[in-house]
């Protein structure tokens, strides 16, 4: 049996057990075989679209983990496209091979990009697809030697691999429809950073040459980055704010360069469910709306109770939700938002209020009656999840959800709740 055969037969097998047998198959190279089994399980769940495609070759198992995902990398490619289409007249081609087609694609026949920090290549194998030409750019031989072997397996046969320096590189490329940069977010000892400036290559230093040669350019950052400062760092020519979450979590913030598209600074909450679908979007312009100074609701006669997704808290934009979604915050710090009548496609989770009540023992026990589990959270509130949990005795689980919060008066109240469908 050849290595390859051996992926393909057991890919779907237990790593761990087939490193204890080794010695029954001689002629396969085991670790390569057992990283790239690692790798396909890895992509099956967060690449579909890659693991459906044999011979694929996987990078080891960190870069799996700390590569994008399929929907965040789709949702870079639905950026690409509208950016790219903006005043311009576009030709309709199919996007390469079938399992990466997306429907009525829209392209120019001039349009070209290029990724400057390549890595694996996940994200530019899709926003590639919105170009009729893309360079993918990496220092790593060996990531180089990777991508140029998968790509065609992809379908993608618009690509060309080069083997260098970004920093090089940009001060020799033509003019691009868009340059890509993803900065690593490591220093020389390996330790995370989250600064703009602390990132490689200097984006902030690459500033002049990025907005010279690109009509727009995309920065994907940590997500522990703090936007704002971002903004300010990169001296009005951001566009765009994407923040952008998967199944609850923050994963992404992606920045969107340009000096030949005027536009007042938009910022863009998405909170992905899958590939292909955006489960909510909430735009707005920073300042638009005016402070909510106190809720309109009382806490305890309200009916509805809303968590906003990842993506808004990370944005901080609760006086511009307040606004378009017609609710009123708990307080000012409580990141809850209350209403009589149910927020259709509020952006986040909405709850029916069941009971309120305060941390009084009497009232407790009275609220708590028949709630053996319930989720906790707590949202500017004295006492953490576990400190509440023990004081309540109750345990986790459950369809009964209980928040913890404080109200603008100062009072301590739990809003015992279930999901509104």
């Amino acid at each position: 049996m050849t290595t390859a055969e051996f992926i393909r037969e057991y890919r779907e097998r237990d790593i761990r057990q087939l490193a204890l047998q080794a010695n029954r198959f001689p002629d396969v190279d085991m670790p390569y075989a057992l990283d790239q089994i690692q790798g396909w399980q890895i992509a099956r769940r967060k690449l579909p679209k890659w693991a459906a495609c044999d011979g694929v070759i996987f990078p080891p198992h960190l870069s799996m983990e700390q590569c994008s995902s399929e929907p965040t990398a789709q949702y870079k490619l639905n950026l690409a496209m509208e950016w790219t289409t903006l005043n311009s007249e576009l030709s309709t081609q199919n996007c390469r091979r079938q399992q990466f087609k997306t429907q009525n694609s829209k392209f120019k026949t001039s349009t070209r990009m290029t990724d400057l920090t390549g890595g694996f290549g996940v994200d530019f194998s899709f926003t590639s697809c919105a170009f009729a030409a893309a360079t993918y750019v990496e220092r790593n031989e060996q990531l180089c030697h990777i991508v140029e072997h998968n790509l065609p397996l992809l379908g993608l046969d618009n690509a060309t691999v080069v083997c260098a320096d970004a920093v090089e590189y940009l001060s020799t490329v033509e003019p691009q429809t868009m340059l890509f940069l993803d900065p690593a977010r490591r220093d020389e000892h390996g330790a995370k950073t989250v600064m703009l400036a602390d990132c490689t290559p200097d984006v902030v230093q690459l500033l002049t040459k990025l907005l010279e040669k690109s009509r727009f350019t995309m920065l994907k950052l940590s997500p522990m980055l703090d936007w704002h400062k971002a903004v300010d760092d990169l001296q009005g020519a951001v566009r765009e704010v994407h923040i952008v979450s998967v199944g609850g979590e923050c994963k992404e913030l992606l920045l969107v360069l340009s000096t030949v598209v005027e536009s007042e600074l938009k910022v863009y909450c998405a909170d992905l469910s899958t590939a292909s679908d955006t489960s909510s979007l909430f735009v707005y312009t920073p300042g638009s709306s005016a402070p909510v100074a106190n809720s309109k609701l009382k806490t305890q006669n309200s009916k509805f109770v809303h968590e906003p997704n990842a993506s808004i808290m990370k944005a901080g934009c609760f006086d511009e939700l307040a606004a378009a979604y017609g609710v009123s915050p708990v307080s000012r710090n409580s990141h809850l938002f209350l209403s009589d009548e149910p927020v259709e496609d509020f952006p986040g989770r909405s709850f029916v209020v069941e009971r309120v009540t305060t941390m009084n023992k009497g009232e407790l026990r009275k609220a708590l009656v028949g709630i053996e589990k319930a989720n906790i959270a707590t949202r500017n509130f004295p006492l953490t999840v576990a400190e509440l949990r023990k004081r309540l005795k109750i345990k986790d689980g459950g369809d009964v959800y209980i928040f913890a919060t404080t109200t603008a008066e100062g009072e301590h109240l739990l809003l015992i709740s279930r999901k509104y469908s």
